[in-house]
């Protein structure tokens, strides 16, 4: 009998190209939703790998799959993944690293940009206004401190770009060496110093709600604050009070809550930020990795068993 992988769920992704991958390398597939349904089909239970998407693989997930034995994810972040869990029932758990570097990195820098050049003035701009709605002072970038939080493949790359741009490029975590350019410090020291804050920390235990009010009231007053990560790592509450009352000069976010966020939720269109739906990944190049690397990763596992 050939041996069976699943897809958990699609996504925003094509299926094919993972489903054409598996094939050809002699797996049956099965594609579910388990974002829409977590009950797995009696005939994919005796799955021996899967595709991980967006939808939560907790318990209930790998006690209905007995025989499985590998996940490979499409994101870098594995926080939809109950590790424990996992790790009780036997799964190895992959992530896809590296898939998408270049083009995060791109985008928090655009966020940065668009923060502190006012470029939501185009709004107001296409509503047949033309300079008297321009009231954003930006700031000379050459006279600005850039923080980065995580100074893993992301933020390193983020610090490189940041780099000709600030006058200064510090950084902080506590797992990874800064790299050339950065000035290491400590968090503190990170939060209290930087006019821009960029995080690119993964979502765990230790980082959700990392930054909460106390390290928002300690940034310096007009600071910007950049979120290409998790919306999970800053609390949500304490980020708006911080834009309401001004002591942000804005944010720019690829992350919101939800995913996507309720209509209601006031940071969708809040005038201190700059909003995009978690598409900092995005590119031809790396979509195409997201599409067939964990299925690609899948088939290397299968042929390099003891």
């Amino acid at each position: 009998m050939r041996p069976l992988a699943l897809l958990t769920d699609v996504s925003d992704l094509d299926p094919r190209p993972a489903v054409d991958l598996l094939t050809q390398a002699g797996f049956d597939v099965e594609v579910l939703e388990l974002d829409v349904n977590p009950a797995v089909p009696e005939s994919a239970r005796r799955a021996v790998a899967a595709v991980g998407g967006y939808a939560h693989l907790g318990e209930e997930f790998f006690a209905q799959v007995p025989d499985l034995k590998f996940v490979a994810l499409t994101s870098a972040g594995a926080d939809m993944v109950d590790l424990q869990a996992a790790e009780r029932h036997g799964v190895q758990i992959q992530p896809l690293l590296g898939a998408a570097t270049e083009e995060v990195a791109a985008h928090a820098l655009a966020l940065v940009l668009a923060v502190e050049r006012g470029l939501r003035v185009t709004e107001q701009v296409a509503a047949g206004a033309w300079s008297e709605a321009y009231q954003h002072m930006p700031r000379r970038l050459s006279s600005c401190t850039v923080g980065v939080l995580g100074l893993g493949r992301i933020g390193a790359e983020f610090a490189r770009l940041a780099q000709p741009l600030f006058g200064r490029v510090i950084g902080y975590d506590p797992y990874v060496p800064a790299p050339d350019g950065v000035l290491p410090v400590s968090f503190d020291e990170l939060i209290s110093a930087s006019d821009v804050l960029s995080v690119h920390m993964p979502l765990s235990d230790e980082t959700r709600a990392l930054l909460g009010p106390v390290q928002l009231r300690e940034m310096p007053p007009g600071a910007s604050l950049i979120n290409v990560s998790r919306a999970e790592i800053i609390d949500q509450q304490a980020l708006l009070a911080a834009l309401d009352e001004g002591r942000l000069r804005g944010a720019g976010l690829d992350v919101l809550t939800g995913e996507p966020p309720a209509l209601d939720d006031p940071l969708r269109n809040h005038p201190r930020t700059v909003v995009t739906p978690h598409v900092g990944y995005l590119s031809q190049g790396s979509l195409t990795v997201y599409q067939e690397q964990p299925a690609r990763t899948i088939v290397h596992w299968w042929n390099s068993r003891p």
